[in-house]
Formats: C-alpha cells, structure tokens, sequence
C-alpha cells in the first residue's frame, strides 16, 4: 500500500536527521583529529638552520652571512632551510628560469621560429631580376649550418645569380639599443651581441691558429668564412710558454674587416680558437650569405638594404627552429645570454600583430606570474639573460616559481633543460650531489647563483636555491656545492 504523508514526512525527516549527525560527526572526528594531522605535518617537514659545512665555506670565502640567500624547499616532506629568503638579490643567469619556464607555458613546448626568404621581379632562366629578401623571426638557434640549407633552396628554385639587392627584414624585433661594450667592455665578446629578428651563428666569427713547426708560424682559419674579411694567411710563431697567448698576438680589430696581428703566437698552446664578434647584425648577416651564396656558384651585384618584405613578393624558401624545449637546452645547460634574450623578447611579439619590444615582453611575464598565482613584488626584469647589473629576484621567490613547474605537465621539459651536476653544461665539473641535481648556474663579477632540483639519497625531491651578492662571490662556488651535497645526504 501507498505510505501516508506523515509517514513520508517522517522518513524524510529521519534521513535528514540521520545525514546530519554523520555531518556533525565528520566535524567533530575532523576536529578530534587535527592536532594529529598539525603534529605530523611539523615532523613531514622539519625546519633547518643553515648547515655547518655551508657556513663554515662562506666564512672561508669571507662572504658574510648577510650576502647569502639560501632556500631549500621539499617538495612533498623534508627539511626545509631558509636564509634572507625574501632579500632581493641579483640572480645572474638563474633569471633564466623565469624566461624559460614562461616561454614553455606561454609559447607552448613546440613553438618554432620562421626564416623566411622572398624574391621580387621576373625570373629569367637562373637570372632573377628583383630582389633577394630575408625576413627574420628572431631565431634563437639560427646558425650556419641553417642558412647553408636556406641558400640551397634558393639555387634549388632556379635561382644562380640576383641582380637586384639582398634585403633584410629585421622588423620583427623592434629596434634594440645596444652597447656591446656597456656591461664589462668587452665589446667584441660573442656573449654581449645584442638580439636581432635576424640573429644569425650568435654574430659569432671563431679563429682558430694552427701552428706550422715547419715556417715557426702560426695559420688562421676563420670559420665561418666571410665575404669581405680580409685576415692575413697566418701570423708568427715565438718559443716560450702558453700564457696569455691573445695578448701576446697584439691583436688590433680597430676595422673589423681588416683584423692585424702585430705579435706573435707561442706555439707551445698548441691549436687554439679565439671567438669573436666583429660586425653588426645586418653586415653579418650579409657576409655570411655571400659567402655561402658563392661557395654554391651563386652570383650577386647587387647592395645590402633593408626594409619589409613587400607584398607581392614570392616566397622561395623557410627555415624552421627546433621547437621551443630542444633550444631551452642550449639556453640553460650552457648559459647562453642573446639567446635567452631571443625568447624573453619573443614574449613580447604580442601574437605577432606588432614588433616584439623589452616592454612588452616585461608585462606579458608579470601578467603571467600573477595569473599563475607566482607574483614577485621585488622582481626587477631588464633582459631576462640574467647578463644584468639590475636584475633582482628573491630565493623565495624563485623557489615557489621552480614548485610550481614541478608540478606542471611542463615540468620534464624544463627539468631537462638544467645542467645535470658532475655531467654536463655548466655543471659539468661540479660535485655537489652529482649525478643527482639538476641545476642552473649564475655567475657574474660580485655574483653567483645556483637553482634547480636535487633527488637526495632519501628519494625525496627538494627545490635549491643559493644566491650571493658580494665582492668574494667567485670564491662561494665551494658553499653551493656543500649545500647540494648535504641536501642530497640529508634530504
């Protein structure tokens, strides 16, 4: 038979009743029970001071306790160590990270470059009448070896000799203001070229001498070859040690397209490579296409120009980059600054509806960071290299920044990225915990920086960063690497 409705209401009473005393239940057993989940989460995490072999390196190195920063993050339980966390502190490369990281999320791991070339004007048989144009994307990873395929691709289509000019479409970057020379004087060094939308082998010419026992003298090869360097054939030998074999040559590069070696070189070092950067982007560039151009029975009259691409031009040939997470690799193993400047100012491009500019890609990072609950009231961004007098970052804050991809689908992309301790890039002569650490490095004059993952013995995974800011930062290289082993042992 149907229930009656006052024996429906009081079912639906009783069952009220009785899901509210398991709810108070739940409550109370919850609040019986929260003194023991406090009490166990203080043991699965376990506040440490500085350890002793730490500060005892940093007492050694004269670096005082007020320089250092350290922060040691588990990243389930553990120890956790804290020193001037939250202190804004110039990072160096570790900056990288920031850069790296928020080009892997908002780029995508396979985000590529574009260089592309275009022709105007008629083709004639293998004569084309118009223009050669190459518009850059702002390649990170664009070398020699790139543009030799791009130029064989062009021959491929027909092309033998261009009568018109060689354009260059470098818009996509906006124009950067660049002193070489700004950061440490050492203008000719390839890791103060500037970025470029047409950033070609670094800007990077490598000469290397070869001594000849025979003529006590030693050959110069440039690699790559450039249309319009004219390098003498070899310099002299001398006897004596090897110290200091490039002042010895007295080099004088006051014309870049001439270079004079008015010394000798001591032909005890053996062969040796001097990597330098000489011209400018746009000269480079065209150096390196002529000469290749040539080599492949190319002909060329006519001038080097800038300017867009125009919109009736045919496009002839593409290179494609590797995707975002294989150049990362070469960004953080090795520390390499314009290319990391590369990916900073490609967050800027804003989709590629306008020229990629420092302030935009500044706020597209900040917008990130807060989007992604990471803000850093102290960061200071100039570059996004870290190769900066002005950068800041706390070790609080680059800290939360490496939990947080740790526990992104990104993670094993940005993992890979890092030197491993004791194996490769920067890390390759390091001890602390090798084998077992994944590590970028900083390192400037007054600086030096570690930050990265340790697997300690124990199997739990800790995040470590260590900065210094000091006049004796070059001689704190032996507190990082006893901090990383004592997490590794410890941890």
């Amino acid at each position: 038979m149907p229930s009656s409705r006052n024996d429906i209401v009081a079912g639906a009473r009783c069952r009220f009743l009785s899901t509210a005393a398991r709810r108070l239940a739940r409550v109370m057993l919850a609040a019986l029970a929260l003194p023991f989940a406090l009490a166990s989460a203080q043991e699965a995490t376990t506040r440490r001071p500085v350890p002793e072999a730490v500060s005892a390196a940093l007492r050694n190195a004269a670096i005082p306790p007020a320089a250092s920063s350290i922060v040691v993050l588990p990243l389930a339980d553990g120890v956790t160590i804290e020193a001037n966390a939250s202190q804004p502190m110039n990072p160096a490369s570790t900056m990288k990270l920031v850069t790296t990281y928020a080009a892997l999320d908002l780029l995508g791991p396979a985000h590529t470059w574009r260089t592309e070339a275009f022709v105007t004007g008629a083709l004639r048989r293998d004569v084309l009448e118009g223009d050669l144009v190459i518009r850059g994307g702002g390649d990170p990873s664009l070398v020699i070896e790139s543009l030799w395929l791009m130029v064989q691709r062009i021959r491929g289509y027909g092309i033998r000799e261009i009568r018109g000019d060689l354009v260059l479409d470098r818009s996509a970057f906006e124009p950067v203001g660049h002193d070489p020379a700004e950061f440490d004087g050492e203008r000719l060094r390839p890791y103060n070229a500037g970025p470029d939308a047409l950033l070609l082998n670094f800007k990077a010419v490598s000469l290397g001498f070869v001594p000849d026992p025979q003529t006590r003298s030693a050959r110069i090869v440039a690699i790559p070859p450039l249309a319009g360097i004219r390098l003498p054939a070899a310099v002299r030998g001398a006897d004596g040690p090897c110290v200091d074999w490039r002042a010895k040559l007295q080099a004088d590069f006051s014309d870049p397209t001439a270079p004079l070696f008015r010394g000798a070189y001591p032909l005890s070092c053996g062969e040796q490579s001097w990597h330098l950067s000489l011209l400018d982007h746009g000269r480079y560039f065209a150096a390196a296409f002529s000469s290749l151009w040539s080599g492949a029975g190319g002909a060329w009259s006519g001038r080097l120009r800038e300017a867009a691409v125009p919109a009736d031009a045919r496009r002839v040939a593409v290179h494609e980059s590797a995707p975002l997470a294989e150049v990362i690799r070469d960004v953080n193993k090795f520390s390499n600054n314009v290319m990391a400047r590369q990916i900073y100012l490609t967050l800027g491009t804003d989709g590629g509806r306008q020229a990629a500019s420092s302030a935009r890609a500044e706020a597209a990072i900040r917008t990130w960071l807060d989007d992604r609950g990471l803000a850093m009231p102290e960061l200071v961004l100039d570059n996004g290299a870290g190769l900066s007098r002005v950068e800041r970052l706390s070790a609080a804050s680059l800290a939360r920044l490496l939990r947080h991809a740790f526990a992104s689908p990104l993670m094993p992309e940005l993992m890979s990225s890092l030197p491993l301790a004791g194996a490769d890039g920067t890390m390759r002569k390091r001890n602390g915990a090798a084998g077992s650490a994944h590590i970028k490095t900083g390192l400037l004059a007054e600086v030096r920086a570690v930050a990265g993952y340790v697997h300690a013995a124990s199997g739990r995974r800790y995040v470590v960063v260590a900065i210094i800011n000091h006049a004796n930062a070059r001689s704190g290289q032996a507190a990082h690497d006893a901090l990383l082993q004592w997490v590794y042992d410890n941890g």
